[in-house]
């Protein structure tokens, strides 16, 4: 499953008039704990998207859930964006905005509690939600490391 979270239009001033190029950034998952992200650059919206897609499906890292949520609170930090995540009771819904939600779709969560403090850059919440999932730990993991 692939979401586009934002594409940017970028223009270069020459002597005709402004040149579009165009960046995408999108965000993979199997819906089944694995998610990754990719950014795709080229001159027309559906090149930039596939490149994207591309990259997205060959970043792809596996991120610790439990059942349809997450295991325990994290805060995710990623240059200027920040990121908090919890649990929530089962039928709560995905509570989170833009990249934030799009994130927690594909990688398959079905109850969560975010909210993002901080920049309100696409790329530096997407990186900041990917940094949070990627310090969780699940029980068993916790106590493997504190024998």
């Amino acid at each position: 499953m692939d979401k586009v979270v934002h594409i940017n239009r970028c223009a270069k001033v020459v002597k005709g008039g402004r040149r579009f190029s165009f960046a995408a950034l999108v965000v993979s998952g199997d819906g089944k704990g694995r998610v990754g992200i990719g950014y795709g650059k080229a001159k027309e919206v559906p090149e930039a998207i596939r490149k994207g897609t591309e990259r997205a499906h060959r970043a792809l890292r596996s991120v610790n859930l439990r059942s349809n949520t997450i295991p325990h609170e994290v805060f995710g930090e990623s240059d200027g964006g920040k990121v908090m995540l919890r649990p929530a009771a089962p039928g709560t819904g995905v509570i989170a905005g833009g990249g934030v939600r799009a994130v927690l779709e594909v990688v398959g969560v079905k109850d969560v509690l975010s909210k993002s403090l901080g920049s309100n850059n696409p790329q530096a919440i997407v990186k900041a939600t990917l940094d949070g999932l990627s310090k969780l730990r699940t029980l068993e993991q916790i106590n493997a490391a504190r024998a």
